[in-house]
């Protein structure tokens, strides 16, 4: 499939956002981790802005953006419909949240708002994966894979994010930087598996059976349907090189992983700002390999219907 970048940027955006409203929530809820009022209320500021940059993003690939509102009326039979109805349901828990870090409002409903948040936050990221996860016709996206990555995904992004805000604050212990690397450590671990999975997945289509003449012996193709990439082609049959695709995988792993992993190994180790600049630098790589990852993941997937023009999916 083309990777849009738009599309890229809700993904990543809002996945993040999400995430982050999710440990802010956890937060709340244990009493596990202590911000301070104003970092905290900064912090529900940041997710919420990154969650409504990928909402819109998400509108530039439309050809009508203008008529976006109609994705909400198909809730009983649409992923896409229910992830709108469940986005918008998370802002009014997520700004009650919010506004109970405020000095001088009243912090008595924040436990419910709390709980609200991180319920439909997890439940908006549920339904973006299965947007991907519910089309049969996209193999490389049909599998039991797909929605964990997303899940992880958003909490191991919005775990680096979180782990600014905690080391701003002074609150960046070392056990709770050990937990946020062991979430980014589960993510790439349920990545490299997917990758693994559809790599050695075998294909359930070929051209004889999306002609339905396979019964008759093995169907070639004699020519081309057209003498140059049409629509179908350019959208649903992006081509990458599986050599550039290792590449890319390999530098993802690395930007996403690795350095991350060892930064967050040192701001465990180091104190004020020098912990600091550790985990924004670790935010900042794994922001670029979840982008490359993002990426990847829309490239290396193609459309059953390539099939009649010769490509595999």
């Amino acid at each position: 499939m083309h990777p849009a970048y738009s599309v890229i940027i809700f993904t990543a955006s809002s996945g993040a956002g999400y995430g982050l409203l999710m440990w802010l929530a956890l937060a709340r809820l244990t009493g596990a981790w202590e911000l301070g009022p104003i970092t905290a209320f900064i912090t529900c500021l940041l997710a919420l802005a990154l969650v409504t940059t990928g909402l819109l993003s998400s509108t530039f690939h439309l050809g009508h953006p203008e008529r976006s509102w109609r994705a909400f009326t198909q809730w009983r039979s649409s992923w896409l419909s229910r992830e709108g109805v469940f986005a918008v349901l998370t802002y009014p828990a997520a700004l009650i949240f919010t506004a109970g870090y405020w000095p001088g409002i009243p912090s008595g409903p924040m436990g419910v708002a709390a709980a609200a948040t991180l319920v439909l936050s997890l439940v908006t990221v549920y339904c973006t994966s299965m947007i991907y996860a519910s089309l049969k016709t996209i193999p490389r996206w049909s599998n039991g894979f797909v929605t964990p990555v997303y899940l992880v995904f958003s909490l191991a992004s919005g775990g680096l994010l979180f782990a600014v805000a905690l080391g701003i604050a002074g609150a960046a212990d070392f056990t709770t930087i050990l937990l946020l690397l062991f979430v980014v450590a589960i993510a790439w671990i349920v990545k490299w598996y997917y990758w693994r999975y559809i790599d050695s997945a075998k294909a359930e289509s070929d051209p004889g059976t999306a002609t339905g003449l396979g019964h008759l012996g093995e169907v070639t193709q004699l020519e081309a349907p057209h003498t140059s990439e049409n629509y179908l082609l350019k959208e649903m049959g992006f081509q990458v090189a599986q050599k550039h695709a290792v590449v890319l995988r390999r530098y993802s792993l690395v930007m996403g992983l690795f350095l991350p992993v060892f930064l967050l190994l040192a701001a465990g180790m180091a104190f004020g700002v020098s912990q600091v600049v550790c985990l924004v630098l670790a935010m900042i790589c794994g922001f670029l390999g979840i982008i490359m990852e993002r990426w990847l993941f829309f490239a290396e997937a193609k459309h059953v219907v390539t099939l009649f023009y010769g490509r595999s999916v």
